[in-house]
Order: structure tokens, then C-alpha cells, then sequence
């Protein structure tokens, strides 16, 4: 068995070796016509650079389960040139959008390799909520935007509470857990963004009476949150009481 993981490892290794001689020797043949005079390169030189510096930090991603730190620069440079040529297909609308949009796939994938890098679930988060800031229209920038910003990041925590994760270090000692604490940060995120969305909306009140709404509503997630803490904290007291000897 330990020969047939080291096989599979190996031709997982030769493959992103493959895939990233390949990118190489494409940039270095257009670079070449380039020079030559053969073709005008220049416009695609640029992502195409990019592009093959984010594959090789993709296959060191891919090579090794230690390796997760390189989806984050991998996905850097990827969006680098997803952006430069965009901006050359559309005239610059929402280009700046796949930069966001990439970082956020290249935290969720350090997530997805290492579960117990649950951190990396906020900045995705964050990355694709402001890729969706960047794609809206002119139309709806101010309140619309605060209320994308706050609501996307109280989605971010909101799934955090959702997901089962594991202390570093204690993966197979301890069962995966549910972090209780986003909820708090969502709750708060979750009234402001909802707070801009209907003020967007002409509807709510002014922002005078705005913000004691925010004080009064995190007030009270506090002590529901404390109260949750301290049911939990019973309830494992009861389960790992003393035994009769």
C-alpha cells in the first residue's frame, strides 16, 4: 500500500512537471517569435507570464499536501492574468473583478487541502465579496455597496460557524467541532448590511436611530451567545460527571 501512494505521488508530480514545461516552453516560443518579428506578442506577453508563474505555484500546491501556502500566490498571479485580459476583452468592466474573484478561490483551496486552516475561509470570503462589489454597475454604488460589503462578510462568518473544524495539531485526537464565536460577528454584520440594504431602499428609518439599533442588536447576541456557551458548558458537565466508584 505505502508503494502504490508513492506511485500515485510520483505521477502526480510528473504530471504538474508536464503541465508546467509545457507553459514554459509556449512563453518561451512567443517570446522568441516576438523578437524575431515574426508576430506581435506583446499583448498577451504580459498574462501569459503571469499566467505561467501562477501554474508553477500550482503544481508545488498540487505536489505536496504541505505545500497549500502556494495556492495563494498561485491564485495571485493566475488573477493577474485573468485581469489583464479581461481588461483588453471588455475595455476594463469588471476586471478587477477576477483578481478578487481567484484570491478567493486560491484561500478556499488552502482550506479544502488543510482543514484545519479554517482561517482561510475569512479571507475567501472577504476576496469574493468584493469581487462582487467591483462587478456591480455604477447605479448601484453607496448604499447598495455597503450593504453587499456588510451582508457578504456576515456570510463569511456565518458559514464559518457552519463548518466542522479541527484544532491543529489534535486531528486525529479530537472530533471536529463547530466554532460558535462567527456567529457574534455575523449577527452584527448581518443588522448593518441589513440596515444599508433598506436604506438603499428609502424604507428604514434615518441613520440617526441606526446605529443604537446596531448597539441594541449586538447587545442581545451577546447574551444569546452566552447563553448557548453556557447551556453547552452544562450539558457537558452532566455528560462527564463524576462516576459512582
Amino acid at each position: 500500500m505505502l508503494a502504490a501512494g508513492t506511485g500515485r505521488h510520483t505521477v502526480k508530480s510528473a504530471n504538474a512537471s508536464i503541465i508546467a514545461g509545457i507553459v514554459l516552453i509556449g512563453l518561451g516560443a512567443l517570446l522568441l517569435l516576438d523578437r524575431l518579428g515574426v508576430m506581435d506578442s506583446a499583448a498577451i506577453v504580459a498574462p501569459l507570464i503571469f499566467a505561467a508563474i501562477g501554474v508553477l505555484f500550482l503544481s508545488l500546491f498540487v505536489r505536496r499536501r504541505e505545500n497549500w501556502w502556494a495556492a495563494i500566490p498561485g491564485s495571485v498571479f493566475l488573477g493577474l492574468a485573468a485581469v489583464i485580459t479581461a481588461t483588453q476583452l471588455t475595455g476594463g468592466a469588471w476586471g478587477a473583478a477576477f483578481l478578487f474573484l481567484f484570491m478567493g478561490a486560491g484561500f478556499a483551496a488552502v482550506f479544502v487541502r488543510e482543514r484545519t486552516n479554517w482561517w482561510a475561509l475569512i479571507p475567501s470570503g472577504v476576496m469574493l465579496t468584493l469581487a462582487v462589489i467591483v462587478a456591480l454597475p455604477r447605479e448601484l454604488q453607496g448604499m447598495p455597496t455597503a450593504a453587499v460589503l456588510f451582508l457578504g462578510l456576515a456570510a463569511t462568518f456565518g458559514l464559518l460557524s457552519l463548518v466542522p473544524v479541527h484544532s491543529a495539531g489534535h486531528v486525529a485526537d479530537h472530533p471536529a467541532e463547530r466554532m460558535k464565536w462567527p456567529l457574534i460577528p455575523a449577527a452584527v454584520l448581518t443588522v448593518m448590511g441589513l440596515i444599508f440594504a433598506l436604506q438603499a431602499t428609502v424604507v428604514f428609518i434615518s441613520l440617526d436611530f441606526a446605529f443604537p439599533a446596531i448597539m441594541i442588536a449586538a447587545g442581545i447576541t451577546l447574551m444569546v451567545y452566552a447563553y448557548i456557551a453556557h447551556r453547552d458548558g452544562r450539558q457537558k458537565t452532566h455528560r462527564t460527571g463524576p462516576r459512582a466508584g
